[in-house]
């Protein structure tokens, strides 16, 4: 994006204005001319329409070439992001040196191909610009001929010499101003993904009877054709904690991100309290929500503005109330300026179990109705998943809660047997009670089974 948005300010600010004025300043005096004698001014001109029609007609050509460079510098581009943030890991197993390579391999892609997108370019440019100077000739020719038939005299001779000689510089500009505008399509192309993407919209109000939340015959894809969740039905109704359990690639996350109408569903209906979500303006909605996910995120600020971002209202009480619900206070209190410590950007200076909590402490301070936790204990420790499991025995009165696992243990104790949905291949319902049980669970039979992605 900011490499566009670089090619597109530097076209409109720089390349557009020149364009414009070269071209302007060429008919200004292209017309005079005219007024001193049409024969010399037709041979001085006939290779303007030409050397633009060369340029313009190569528009097809640059926009191949500038995509494929657009590739080649985006494999680059990504490949230094990678490599930055996965260095650790690529130490750990010992492949700095194998990665680097393909970096050097990429970097000599980008050279090989910008080599190309410049001989492309320039093949059309100096075509273009070897005909303007046919006009210096024609004009020479032209001009002599009339001079020994008397029609001119030497000094309207000599004057479309001059000129000739120096209109075709600007217009030599022009040509290479209107490659650049003609490459600058692929640029566009790709702002025009972004601000083309349809706006989810829906009514101002939340005006829902409950906060029950409903999949009816829901079906959803992020790729065309390869459908990630298929005819999945449940209702996870207020006042409960609700287990979404399955494999991974079931299609549990994404029923969380449906929830929240992150995405519209393909098929179906995700209904609020009775009321079809689709209808629902998306910021109006995520005011009932909190979400917890599975990679948290923490700003570079302090422990308790952490907290509170999701709710800028909320007094230092009630951060406080939130963090120890969260048990943050465990570790917050430790550390030098408790709550007014800072956390450095990316919460480097906390661990992975203490991110979670702050996150989930930042989703109980919001006070919303309905909290979404997707894998909320993933980096936390078995004493600091019990406490956030009695956590949500103590919320659920108040919020509806869903919590998206793939441990059915965590799941059979969290939900305290009120709902409990598998997501992923068909399984019978013999195997199903089988795994149930084997999950610590007192019965079936308030359980579904069957398929649901």
């Amino acid at each position: 994006i900011l490499g566009d948005c670089t090619v597109l300010e530097h076209n409109f600010s720089h390349v557009m204005p020149q364009f414009f004025g070269s071209i302007i300043s060429t008919i200004i005096i292209a017309v005079s001319l005219f007024f001193f004698n049409c024969k010399l001014a037709v041979a001085a001109l006939w290779v303007l329409p030409i050397a633009l029609i060369i340029v313009g007609c190569s528009g097809k050509v640059q926009r191949g070439i500038s995509r494929r460079k657009r590739k080649v510098v985006l494999a680059q581009e990504e490949g230094f992001q990678e490599y930055l943030e996965t260095v650790k890991d690529l130490k750990s197993y010992n492949a700095e040196d194998t990665y680097v390579e393909s970096l050097k391999e990429k970097m000599d892609n980008l050279e090989k191909e910008s080599f190309r997108a410049e001989l492309g370019t320039s093949v059309f440019v100096i075509s273009a610009s070897c005909i303007l100077r046919l006009g210096i000739g024609t004009v020479a020719l032209v001009g002599a001929s009339l001079l020994v038939k008397g029609q001119i005299d030497i000094m309207i001779f000599f004057m479309f010499i001059l000129v000739v000689s120096r209109i075709y510089e600007p217009m030599q500009g022009t040509l290479m101003n209107l490659a650049a505008i003609i490459s600058q399509d692929v640029n566009v192309e790709r702002m025009n993904e972004i601000t083309n993407y349809p706006v989810q919209s829906g009514d101002g109000s939340l005006d829902v009877n409950s906060y029950d939340l409903e999949f009816d015959k829901v079906a959803f894809s992020y790729v065309k054709g390869e459908n990630v969740l298929t005819d999945v039905s449940f209702t996870a109704k207020q006042g409960e904690v609700t287990a979404l359990i399955g494999p991974s690639g079931g299609g549990k996350s994404t029923v969380s991100k449906l929830a929240a109408r992150f995405y519209d569903a393909d098929k179906g209906t995700i209904k609020l309290g009775g009321r079809d979500i689709s209808t629902i303006n998306p910021e109006n909605l995520l005011s009932a929500y909190s979400i917890v996910f599975q990679d948290v995120t923490l700003f570079n600020n302090t422990v308790m503005e952490n907290i509170r971002i999701g709710k800028k209202d909320a007094t230092d009480e009630e951060v406080i109330a939130a963090a120890k619900l969260a048990h943050c206070d465990e570790f917050v209190e430790k550390m030098p300026d408790k709550y007014n410590t800072h956390i450095e950007q990316g919460g480097a200076n906390v661990s992975g179990g203490q991110k979670q909590r702050l996150c989930i402490a930042r989703a109980i301070a919001v006070k919303p109705q309905i909290l979404l936790m997707d894998e909320p204990a993933a980096s936390l420790d078995p004493v600091a998943t019990m406490q956030l499991e009695e956590t949500m025995f103590e919320l659920k009165e108040d919020y509806s809660i869903i919590i998206v696992t793939h441990n059915m243990q965590q799941a059979a104790r969290a939900s305290d047997y009120t709902a409990f949905f598998y997501l992923g291949d068909l399984i019978e319902y013999d195997e199903t009670k089988k795994i149930f049980q084997d999950a610590a669970l007192q019965s079936t039979s308030d359980y579904v089974s069957g398929r649901f992605g």
